[in-house]
């Protein structure tokens, strides 16, 4: 089964995403990460105006096999969250990168995406493809 991965974003090993408009990132979980998952039952995010620490846990999604932490792909401050997919947790699975994204965050620092994965590399490094 071939997964979609958009080229506008970049991924990072613990399957989350991030999308970056000026200074601001877009952050959520991989078509990868959902088919794992399976069906998504429950997230937890944190709230506007918290600190994310690139590689910290900041949350945690559940699905019917799981319960995994959410790893902050990037440093910032949450600006938005998607409580959509806190009232609706499905709408990860169906949609992951539009209606399905979970943080919006104001970037400390845009360098840290050095090192991130293009959407072919992340392909390749997940389907071995």
């Amino acid at each position: 089964m071939s997964l979609e991965y958009p080229d506008n974003l970049r991924y990072v090993d613990t399957h989350e995403y991030v999308g970056l408009a000026a200074d601001v990132a877009t952050i959520g979980v991989s078509a990868f990460a959902v088919d794992q998952l399976g069906d998504i039952v429950f997230v937890e995010l944190p709230e506007v105006g918290d600190t994310l620490v690139k590689g910290s846990a900041f949350g945690s999604i559940e699905s019917v096999k799981a319960v995994e932490d959410l790893k902050a792909p990037i440093s910032g401050k949450v600006i938005d969250r998607n409580d959509k997919a806190i009232d609706a947790p499905e709408i990860i699975s169906t949609d992951p990168y539009t209606a399905g994204w979970l943080l919006k965050i104001q970037v400390a620092d845009t360098s840290e995406l050095d090192g991130t994965f293009s959407a072919t590399e992340y392909r390749v490094k997940v389907e071995g493809a």
